[in-house]
Formats: C-alpha cells, structure tokens, sequence
C-alpha cells in the first residue's frame, strides 16, 4: 500500500519566500487569494512576513477559517465593499477582522466584488496607507 500526499498552494509560497530569503513581506490576496494568505501564515508562520491584506474575500464564505484566523498576529487590513454579491459583507469581511489579532477592517460603501478593478484608484491609495504605516 502506497500513501498519497498531496502538496497545498501555500506549501510553494512557502518554498519561494524561503529561496529568495524574503523578509518583512507584505502578502496581498483578492478574493480566493485572501484566503490563500491568511492560511499561508496559519500554516507556515510569521517569520518572513510584515503585513498582511486580504481584498473581498471569496474563500471566506465557503470555508470556516476561524482556527487560521486565530493565529494570525501581524498586522492584517481586511478590505470589503457592502455591495459586494460574490461574499455578502456582513458574512464575512466584520467577522475575520474582528478573530485577528490586529485587524483592521476597511468598508466600502456600494462597492462591488470587483473593487480592485472597479475602482482600483481608492484600492490603491488605501493598500499603500496601510503598507506604509
């Protein structure tokens, strides 16, 4: 009898920050992405990462990432528009902030799902406040 292992998306993030000696990271993830980056550092740990954002996360209302979320202690922007019809807002984006240990929850009003793209000048501006605070 063989056993199967089966290799997670984070297991690679893992990998490259750790071959390019990466440090003080600031990791980024729209939608699915958002969940991607929070169960990286769950995963793998803080040691090579600064800051954290997740935009609209989709992964959230199709998983409970409630244990992930728990452990995450860097500093993590959690980006949400109130219209977003993908992952109803009060579903999900209050809910991570609030199991984070210093998260701060951004809220767009009449945003959509789409807001990076849609509105990506507003996005931008406040990704780049947070990164340099």
């Amino acid at each position: 009898m063989s056993t199967i292992t089966t290799k997670d998306g984070t297991d690679d993030l893992a990998a490259l920050t750790a071959h390019l000696d990466l440090k003080n990271a600031i990791h980024v993830g729209r939608s699915t992405g958002g969940g991607e980056v929070v169960h990286y550092i769950a995963r793998h740990g803080e040691s090579r990462v600064a800051k954290a954002v997740m935009i609209a996360i989709v992964a959230f209302s199709q998983t409970d990432f409630t244990p992930d979320l728990k452990k995450i202690s860097v500093p993590m922007l959690v980006m949400h528009g109130d219209d977003d019809q993908t992952v109803p807002y009060a579903d999900s984006a209050p809910l991570s902030a609030k199991l984070l240990k210093e998260g701060t929850l951004k809220t767009y009003e009449g945003f959509p799902h789409g807001m990076p793209t849609v509105h990506a000048e507003t996005i931008n501006a406040d990704l780049l406040t947070f990164i340099k605070a």
